[in-house]
């Protein structure tokens, strides 16, 4: 690890102020899991660190039964996954909390870091940059081994995937993303928080080197239907394979309105209009739900090892829809 400033800020808006006007110049600490990996292997090398974690005002979960809930940068992943009201209004957000990372990561983790983690793509883990190319000017995922990387969202030249488990169900439940910088706040809809990089300037959020997202702010979950359903191969802490994340709206036995989004995929959390669309006006059978699994897997494209992939998410499609409509997730036909 390389040498580096260490300060700690006192309130929001100091921290724009330590931060710099560019990505290598600083880099904020809260619960630095992602990050001290990232230092360690000279990943990332920035000259200073700032870290957050004394800014009281940035923790906390506040519930608005009509409007929703606000939930602070700084709020522990595992206070998500076992807040007893959040888990009551949001039981597929706690649930997709408690499926990231492992007891010992949720107890120092923060959501705030969750949304703005680092892609786990080995070559980019191995210094190999966040688009990995050959002298020649090849890309290294396509040339090599492709296995957990992209299968939608994959023409390139980024195949990576979207690390969080989490914020598909955000997306699913109409999520915001509050951010400060340079004293001022600005609101994005977590759909559009996360980009696709077309070159090794760009990161893969809409952030800024000087901005901090300060909270997440979730609609009002009253009426909805919300499932999320992920794919691993290992029961234990695993990275996951494919995952989705669903919220319907009822009308008597038939579907309202549907949000599908898929996680691990794409190189951004995948929203499926394909999928929503085909389940729209119908009741949530296992055929039809298949169906919307089969509409919203259609544009997938193999990179040549990750064909499997495709089936994969097709499985959580189907079973995420099945677990929003009370029906059985786990049958033989997906």
């Amino acid at each position: 690890m390389r040498p580096f400033e260490y300060v700690s800020a006192s309130s929001k808006n100091q921290v724009g102020e330590l931060l710099g006007a560019n990505w290598s110049d600083a880099e904020i600490l809260a619960g630095g899991t992602d990050l001290v990996a990232l230092m360690k292997d000279e990943v990332v090398n920035p000259k200073r660190l700032v870290n957050i974690k004394a800014i009281a005002d940035l923790r906390g979960i506040n519930f608005d039964v009509q409007k929703g809930v606000r939930i602070g940068a700084l709020t522990m992943l595992d206070e998500l996954a076992h807040n007893e009201e959040f888990a009551k209004q949001y039981p597929a957000i706690a649930e997709a909390a408690r499926d990231a990372a492992s007891p010992q990561i949720r107890n120092v983790a923060t959501i705030g870091g969750n949304l703005c983690q680092r892609p786990r793509c080995w070559y980019f883990r191995n210094g190999m940059g966040l688009l990995p190319k050959s002298k020649e000017g090849k890309s290294l995922v396509l040339e090599g081994d492709n296995r957990y990387h992209a299968i939608l969202g994959n023409d390139g030249p980024a195949y990576f995937v979207s690390p969080s488990t989490i914020v598909p169900a955000l997306i699913a439940h109409g999520a915001k993303v509050r951010i400060l910088g340079g004293g001022k706040l600005r609101e994005v809809e977590l759909e559009k928080f996360f980009v696709i990089p077309k070159n090794e300037n760009e990161r893969e959020h809409d952030l800024r080197p000087n901005e901090l997202i300060v909270e997440v702010l979730v609609a009002s979950a009253i009426g909805v239907h919300a499932a999320n359903y992920e794919v691993r191969q290992k029961e234990t802490f695993d990275w996951p394979l494919a995952t989705c994340s669903v919220v319907l709206q009822m009308d008597g036995a038939r579907v309202k309105s549907a949000k599908i989004v898929l996680g691990h995929v794409a190189p951004v959390p995948w929203v499926s209009a394909e999928g929503a669309a085909a389940i729209i006006g119908k009741e949530v059978t296992p055929e039809n739900a298949m169906a919307a699994a089969n509409a919203a897997l259609a544009g997938a494209k193999s990179l040549g090892k990750n064909k499997y992939k495709i089936t994969v998410a097709k499985a959580a499609v189907k079973r995420a829809l099945l677990a929003a409509q009370g029906g059985h997730a786990h049958d033989d036909h997906a």
